[in-house]
């Protein structure tokens, strides 16, 4: 069945062109008549019906009863011819109660009448509300032939709907200036750029060497209204077809260096993210060079890995705002020079991985200007593109290194070369004086102790003592009979006046807890406009009485700058990372602390020394790493194996650009022992890089494993101590398949690692054993 134009409430109401008049209301019996039966993934979940109860103006609506945990879908029984440029405005009055969400969307149909997409312009309706009306904008793009309009959700819920509506707009066609060319051109010494009129793709020339990268869609969102040269830089108009927003951009190649500047500038709502400039297109034998935690490379042709997108705006996400490309040589990089609404999206465009920027809304808006600058090289791989970035770093100073901070703070040279040790034993002092005796002399000591132990801990050498807490979970009190266990680190008073709450007027949660019923609870997220002032009297008075010299705050650089909506602390994102900063440093600045945080941030280097978390890549840690911490892992997940540990995909990107500036740790629940059978490649990983390790054990395990934690710090320490302070300068591959590596530092540091299961001749005629390092600066 084939819609041309139907008008019905509570069901579907497709207008052809705008300002066609709507028909009156149907009958209670009708309102059920143009949808397809109800559809749960879980059968029998849910059902749908006609509802007179619960009216919207007079009128019957229809209600969806879903008991499952799983999706659903109410669709219509019609599908609307379109073509390629069409815009259509889906909206619709929805009305929720229960923990389920819903959401606007279409299906996609090819002119072969095969599903292209099965959720085409998603737009959320959210949790729980009362009467609100929700819009998503269509664009049609290339090779679309048909659509449907349609309503999804999720989860137990009761969903009522009314006037749900698609209405066409028009085409882009019209919006097209008559005398607009194919393309528009500028050069500079080092670059030609051109932006193709029709799907608003840029080509970029290198003149020096005549290589050549141009961008293809995703997905066709923007339409180029106009575009001029505009004396050495082109100026556009693109109208983004989801949110009909006109964003006028500026494409500006440098005068001296093979790189150019983009600007994106907007004003209006903008209801999801504005995917501009295009990904380039990738070549056979490339690979994706992203800052995901330490950093990792996807090749470009590799069909294992699925499409992703990752936020530019926290630490489970990228963790510097830069992405790029390389074949080993050659490559480009695209630096996010406004990184606070940013994120990245990794999918493929002609069964190639490819990596293009996307912008979100600030507080529901497009807000400032977007600035994005792209480099390329014609040498030096993934090493050229750190160093890049690098550089940026230093400019927008970020760029703080170890030995400056160690001029503020001389205890910062207690963190250099030393061990993160995890114990709860209550007896520290005996247990490091056990661990330098057997070997392992410098100590970063993670757990807290009573003042009487710091004193003591703090007398013997090599150790900084330190301590875990948290800013961020607030647990209403309300719920305190219920838990197992109170967190003492939880600021109560906190609850509600200083919690989060977001756009639709609910708080925002966090942290979920177990109940002793096994129920999973969450805690509330503290603003972090105003966790300063908490962790400031907290900290200030601790001290006055425990001598800690340093402090860990977890999540602060791990979860994302949020967004806050709550009338007396108000926050948009970018405020939110300065408020975090502000946090941290508090901790090392004011307290002269030094300062850890968790996974990591290139915002936080100037505030802190260390982050728990940056070795270890986030999508690739063992299940519950956070949670589950002791349990050390005899069987080695396949992902683990292959991604987190994996010598094929891994990339010292942070180091390259930042080892002098923060020192880089695993993650509490990915540290050196966790998996016994990783346990060597991991130290080899940390004398590559030049960082310390980390362990979590009772003292049981200690005492069972002692000659094999020796033999862990003797293998990573002394290159973390030796390089500590010096910037990592290079990074190669000495194999073709990656499994030799060598990295070298200023100073004079280099290390050759061998993960592979056979002997290398390196290029000086020596033979690296399998499994085997070589370290050449580092005093015994």
């Amino acid at each position: 069945m084939l819609l041309a134009s139907v008008l019905l409430s509570a069901a579907l109401l497709a207008v052809p062109a705008a300002g066609a008049a709507a028909a009156p209301a149907p009958a209670a019996e009708d309102v059920l008549a143009p949808w397809l039966p109800f559809w749960s993934r879980e059968p029998g979940a849910g059902q749908m019906t006609a509802d007179k109860e619960t009216a919207r103006n007079g009128r019957p609506t229809v209600r969806i009863e879903h008991r499952g945990q799983q999706d659903w879908s109410l669709t219509p029984k019609a599908r609307i011819r379109v073509e390629q440029g069409d815009l259509f405005e889906v909206s619709a009055w929805v009305k929720i109660e229960g923990s389920g969400e819903a959401a606007l969307c279409a299906v996609t149909y090819g002119p072969d009448g095969k599903a292209r997409d099965w959720m085409f312009g998603q737009r959320s309706v959210g949790g729980p509300s009362d009467w609100r009306q929700v819009n998503t904008r269509l664009f049609i793009p290339p090779g679309v032939a048909e659509i449907v309009p349609r309503l999804i959700g999720e989860g137990k819920a009761t969903v009522w709907l009314d006037a749900f509506a698609a209405k066409k707009e028009g085409n882009v066609r019209a919006f097209r200036g008559e005398k607009l060319p194919p393309e528009v051109s500028v050069s500079s010494a080092a670059l030609a750029v051109s932006l193709n009129t029709t799907d608003g793709a840029l080509a970029v020339k290198d003149r020096r060497t005549g290589r050549a990268w141009e961008q293809r869609p995703l997905r066709q969102d923007v339409f180029v209204k106009s575009a001029r040269d505009a004396g050495g830089a082109i100026e556009a108009v693109l109208l983004d077809g989801p949110s009909s927003l006109d964003v006028k951009v500026t494409v500006a190649p440098d005068a001296s260096r093979a790189e150019v500047a983009v600007t994106l500038e907007a004003d209006g709502p903008l209801p999801r993210a504005v995917a501009w400039p295009l990904p380039f297109l990738s070549r056979a034998g490339e690979y994706l060079v992203i800052p995901m935690n330490e950093g990792i490379s996807y090749p470009v042709d590799d069909k294992s890995i699925s499409p992703m997108r990752l936020i530019a705006y926290g630490g489970h996400g990228i963790c510097m705002g830069f992405f790029g490309a390389t074949d080993g040589a050659a490559g480009y990089v695209g630096i996010l020079e406004t990184a606070d609404d940013a994120a990245i999206r990794i999918d493929r465009v002609g069964g190639l991985l490819t990596v293009q920027p996307e912008w979100d809304a600030q507080k529901g808006r497009f807000g400032y200007a977007r600035r994005l600058r792209y480099a390329f090289f014609d040498s030096g791989g993934h090493v050229a593109i750190a160093k890049r970035y690098r550089r940026h770093a230093a400019d927008t100073g970020l760029l703080k290194t170890l030995a400056e901070k160690r001029k503020d703070n001389p205890n910062v040279d207690l963190l250099i070369g030393a061990a993160n040790v995890w114990c709860w034993d209550k007896d520290a002092p005996a247990v490091i004086r056990d661990l330098q005796t057997a070997g392992i002399q410098r100590i970063l000591w993670s757990n807290r102790q009573p003042a009487a132990n710091l004193a003591a801990m703090n007398e013997m050498p090599g150790v900084l003592t330190s301590r875990y807490d948290i800013y961020q979970d607030v647990m209403d009190p309300a719920n305190f009979p219920r838990l197992r266990g109170v967190h003492g680190d939880w600021p109560t008073e906190a609850w509600p006046k200083d919690i989060m709450v977001g756009p639709k007027g609910d708080w925002t949660r966090g942290w979920q807890v177990r109940t002793k019923d096994g129920e999973m609870v969450p805690c509330g997220v503290l603003c972090d406009r105003q966790a300063p002032a908490y962790a400031e009297r907290r900290i200030g008075e601790e001290l006055k009485t425990s001598p800690y010299r340093s402090r860990f705050i977890d999540t602060t650089t791990a979860s994302s700058w949020r967004e806050c909506y709550n009338p007396a602390h108000p926050m948009t994102r970018s405020e939110s990372r300065k408020f975090k900063m502000d946090l941290l440093a508090l901790v090392s600045q004011k307290f002269r602390l030094v300062c850890g945080s968790e996974t990591g941030h290139d915002a936080a280097v100037p505030y802190v020394h260390y982050f728990e978390g940056m070795l270890s890549l986030g999508p690739y840690r063992v299940p519950d790493a956070g949670r589950d911490m002791q349990r050390i892992w005899d069987e080695v997940p396949e992902r683990v194996a292959r991604f987190q540990l994996g010598h094929a995909y891994r990339l010292p990107l942070w180091e390259l650009v930042y080892h002098d500036c923060v020192v880089a740790q695993w993650y509490w629940g990915d540290y050196n022992n966790k998996l016994p059978a990783l346990w060597d490649k991991r130290d080899l990983f940390n004398a590559l890089y030049g960082t310390p390790p980390m362990f979590m054990f009772t003292r049981d395990l200690w005492q069972k494993n002692r000659e094999r934690f020796v033999r862990s710090y003797t293998a990573t320490c002394p290159v973390a101590r030796a390089a500590g302070y010096s910037e990592m300068l290079d990074h190669k591959f000495l194999s073709a398949d990656r499994s030799v590596q060598r990295t070298a530092f200023a100073g004079g540091v280099t290390v050759t690692v061998n993960f592979g299961d056979k002997p290398f001749r390196l290029p000086d005629g020596a033979e690296l054993a399998a499994g085997a390092c070589r370290a050449a600066g580092v005093k015994e």
